[in-house]
């Protein structure tokens, strides 16, 4: 379990290393997400197909800095370059789950959580009888093996050029022999990515209210980079690197020659 701790060490680390390329990344790929789903239908499926390349790019820029490499701002789009046909297909694959999940949660919603999926009043959506919490609990039990299955796949595709299902599997299978280490790195990121933020802003904002605001925008340009550092530090501690870096757990890159 130590190694789950130790991945957002290395990724804070890592992102300390070249702060601003790693949040030009990021917040590109953030970005790219945005526009792209503000384009009704069309442009949410694109976002949904496209998510795994963009994604790639922003690890691309992690290895890179991991290596001591310099590169430019074009490596966000580095991903659609490599295999893009089955990374698209790995997005239509998470997609599909994304919605399945969707549509078993809508059998035990009362309509709240997708009252507060709308933006609608959050007060509105949890008042009375409503099940959200237990609607919680189910949504992310089926959310969770989705999850699993697309936490790798998209590297898998890109670096070693593994077939969507293929690279869907070992995901899915990383992740579950490495469910303590996953385990430990989910607290780890919970409590740095959401406890102690909030316990900082809420002193501050005790103690001025104005400086407790300011304080709320730049904390989201630490975090979010260091979030995305750590999806290479989990696959180069899982899965290790192409070029030979070895360092894994339980899934070594030799397995995926395996079935």
């Amino acid at each position: 379990m130590q190694r789950g701790w130790a991945w957002l060490r290395e990724g804070l680390q890592l992102w300390r290393r070249n702060p601003a390329l790693i949040t030009f990344a990021t917040f590109g790929y953030l970005l790219s997400i945005v526009v792209m789903s503000m384009v009704p239908v069309l442009g949410q499926l694109a976002a949904s197909l496209l998510m795994p390349a963009l994604s790639v790019g922003v690890l691309n820029a992690c290895r890179a800095v991991d290596a001591g490499r310099k590169i430019g701002p074009d490596v966000l789009f580095s991903g659609f370059k490599t295999n893009l046909q089955t990374l698209v297909a790995v997005g239509g694959m998470y997609l599909a789950g994304t919605i399945l999940v969707l549509m078993m949660v809508s059998l035990v919603d009362d309509g709240s959580l997708f009252a507060l999926m709308r933006g609608e009043d959050i007060e509105a959506g949890v008042s009375g009888d409503s099940t959200l919490g237990f609607t919680l609990l189910v949504a992310l039990a089926l959310s969770t093996p989705v999850m699993m299955a697309y936490w790798f796949a998209p590297v898998l595709a890109a670096w070693w050029k593994v077939p969507a299902a293929k690279a869907v599997f070992f995901s899915f299978y990383a992740c579950l022999r490495n469910w303590r280490p996953f385990l430990a790195y989910a607290i780890g990121l919970a409590i740095f990515g959401a406890i102690l933020p909030g316990i900082v802003i809420g002193v501050v904002s005790m103690v001025s209210p104005m400086l407790g605001s300011l304080l709320s925008l730049p904390i989201p340009l630490i975090i979010l980079p260091v979030i995305f550092t750590t999806f290479y530090t989990t696959t180069r501690d899982v899965f290790g690197l192409p070029d030979g870096d070895r360092r894994t757990l339980d899934v070594r890159a030799d397995d995926l020659d395996a079935g």
